[in-house]
């Protein structure tokens, strides 16, 4: 699996564009150009995902001095169920060796409309050598489940991380910290 930093001269800059609005709901999407932006600074990885020279998803991290959060992770749909998560992790843990890496994704509610994928993704992360983590992350109105290798996020580890990456003053606009998980 190869990681290419994403850029707008990338043949697949326009699908690498497509698949993030499509895989990821409008209040869980931060705007586009904003991530290409944050791009610029050292505190983001923003990956073209490409095995064997076919291109097959995108990743977006956001790094810490001893933290990698995965902030999104999409596989074209039509690559799907082909191991390719999987070659990602593995890859992404590979490069973030040393650092905890961890991801936020959708509360195990039974309530909710898409519980059994709720549960699959639970358990690919699991397969994929990931753990629950001690809290819940709230971003805006939503609150997610913390999976992660390598040892816990402690929340002011996390708070500072979102503050860096945001700057002064979308941190005092978009809510985004570790709360207790009860």
């Amino acid at each position: 699996m190869q990681l290419l930093k994403v850029s707008k001269e990338m043949n697949e800059y326009k699908q690498i564009k497509k698949l993030y609005k499509k895989a990821f709901p409008i209040e869980e999407r931060a705007p586009f150009w904003l991530l290409m932006r944050k791009t610029r600074e050292s505190i983001t990885d923003f990956w073209s995902l490409h095995d064997n020279g076919k291109w097959v998803g995108i990743a977006y991290v956001v790094k810490g001095e001893r933290l990698a959060y995965l902030f999104y992770l999409a596989i074209k749909e039509e690559e799907r169920n082909k191991g390719y998560g999987e070659k990602v992790l593995a890859a992404l843990k590979d490069y973030y060796e040393g650092c905890r890496l961890f991801l936020a994704l959708e509360a195990l509610d039974k309530t909710a409309d898409n519980y059994e994928q709720r549960v699959k993704r639970h358990l690919f992360y699991e397969k994929c050598g990931l753990t629950q983590l001690p809290y819940k992350i709230k971003e805006a109105s939503v609150i997610y489940d913390i999976m992660g290798v390598g040892g816990d996020v402690e929340p002011e580890e996390y708070n500072l991380l979102m503050k860096n990456y945001l700057g002064k003053f979308y941190s005092k606009i978009i809510d985004m910290r570790i709360i207790e998980d009860k």
